[in-house]
């Protein structure tokens, strides 16, 4: 089974392979289309309405939203590390 690459997943990796700051990582967001249509996904899913495309779709944008947020606790760790 191929692994489908979402635009939220493209601009995470291109963010990253950008040689990003700590600050830079820290402040990351997708872009406002993404988070648009995150959202759109996420008022489907309260509505019961997600197609199994949709699901899996949302699945992968919640496991890049945890690596995000890890990345994000690992760079503000390294800031405020003593030296």
């Amino acid at each position: 089974m191929a692994v489908v690459y979402h635009p939220p997943y493209e601009e995470f990796m291109d963010f990253m392979t950008s040689s990003p700051t700590l600050d830079e990582i820290i402040n990351y967001r997708l872009s406002d289309p993404v988070e648009t249509h995150i959202d759109q996904l996420l008022e489907l899913n309260r509505e019961g309405r997600l197609t199994a495309e949709q699901s899996t779709e949302l699945d992968d944008y919640i496991r890049l939203e945890h690596i995000m947020r890890r990345a994000k606790i690992l760079a503000q760790q390294q800031v405020h590390k003593p030296i």
